[in-house]
């Protein structure tokens, strides 16, 4: 093994560490954010613990499309800059070394981090967002059941109170049911069996109710109607129940459809048009964030880890307010989608070329 290949393995490693550290502290940040609604699911809902898991499973790959990149940054500023503290980078230079030469480890470091947070865009997020949303829908079916089960009243959604009068399995006699999900048309049903259904496709529980009543408006003498069937399906929707139903994502032809019918003025069109191309370009800013931390470390090397933390998330700020500037500038239709999704990267790119070029005469 040559000398090079030493210095290389050891610039890696002195990545690794800082990386591991600020990515766990991200992804931390963001958890923290669910964590009550995830907590609420556990305690107040009674839902398992393995179904909550399952749930902070399927966000994760959003979490780390957003916390890979700023890892990333905040990784090859503080191992540069320890090792511009430490003078190790001035007998690495001294040696005859490159600054191009040094920074050849963070290119494969940021070209691993680009892969992995292209996967998790084109391929993990919206295969987490549809597995999601089977995870909520089997959360209300079991929350229902649950509720139904206990033989006493429950509210599995809001505005809707069930009560089964006899504990049983899937099928049981006398389930009472006040309905209040319309102010204006409350009901109170009453069933002789129940059985629960769900139909992923349209994002649907249902209750068959079999030899009931249904007492429309029971509390307006005037416009009060009762109606008894010996089939009615109760059907409740993810929308309704609390938990959030993935949307469904257009089409870039569809996209394009919509901007040509309204002339590329449609604020909410030429906004999903720019996180179309953000998918690419989201995932690119990783390699050209991480390479901008090696200029950056050097610069801040006096700042140590906590510094280059904090040094690496003002440089993220910055990059988050271009792309916010960006997308005010694409609804307004003062630039185009794809110079709004990709203006920022360019820049960033630009800024890293030069800064590079200057630390390398230094």
């Amino acid at each position: 093994m040559t000398l090079r290949t030493l210095l290389d393995r050891y610039i890696f490693t002195e990545l690794l560490s800082p990386f591991s550290l600020s990515l766990s502290i991200l992804v931390f940040i963001m958890v923290t954010r669910e964590s009550l609604r995830l907590v609420e699911l556990l305690v107040s809902k009674g839902v398992g613990l393995w179904a909550v898991l399952k749930v902070f499973a399927h966000l994760l790959p959003s979490f780390l499309v957003l916390t890979l990149p700023i890892a990333g940054i905040i990784a090859s500023i503080t191992a540069f800059g320890r090792l511009s503290l430490d003078k190790e980078l001035v007998a690495m230079r001294a040696a005859g070394l490159s600054l191009l030469r040094l920074a050849r480890p963070v290119m494969l470091f940021s070209l691993m981090v680009f892969v992995l947070t292209m996967w998790l865009a084109q391929w993990g997020q919206p295969w987490s967002s549809i597995n999601l949303k089977k995870v909520a829908l089997n959360l209300l079916r079991d929350q229902l059941v649950l509720a139904l089960d206990r033989g006493s009243f429950a509210e599995p959604i809001p505005k809707m109170t069930i009560y089964v009068s006899e504990k049983g399995g899937e099928e049981s006699g006398g389930i009472f049911i006040s309905d209040e999900r319309n102010p204006q048309d409350p009901r109170i049903i009453v069933a002789n069996a129940y059985h629960v259904l769900i139909d992923s496709s349209a994002d649907q529980v249902a209750l068959r109710l079999k030899d009931g009543v249904i007492h429309s408006r029971p509390d307006e003498i005037d416009q009060y109607q009762l109606a008894s069937f010996s089939s009615y399906d109760l059907k409740l929707s993810l929308a309704q129940s609390g938990y959030t139903a993935a949307e469904e994502r257009p089409s870039y032809r569809q996209l394009i459809d919509r901007l040509d019918q309204s002339q590329w003025r449609d604020p909410s069109a030429l906004r999903r048009l720019t996180e179309y191309y953000k998918d690419m370009a989201f995932p690119t800013a990783s390699l050209i964030l991480c390479m901008l931390g090696v200029p950056v470390g050097i610069v801040s090397k006096r700042s140590g880890r906590i510094g280059g933390f904090a040094v690496g998330v003002a440089v993220i700020i910055a990059y988050y307010v271009m792309n916010v500037a960006s997308e005010f500038l694409v609804t307004a239709t003062m630039i185009p989608p794809f110079a709004g999704a990709w203006g920022p990267n360019i820049v960033f790119l630009i800024i890293t070329l030069l800064w590079f070029a200057r630390m390398s005469k230094q």
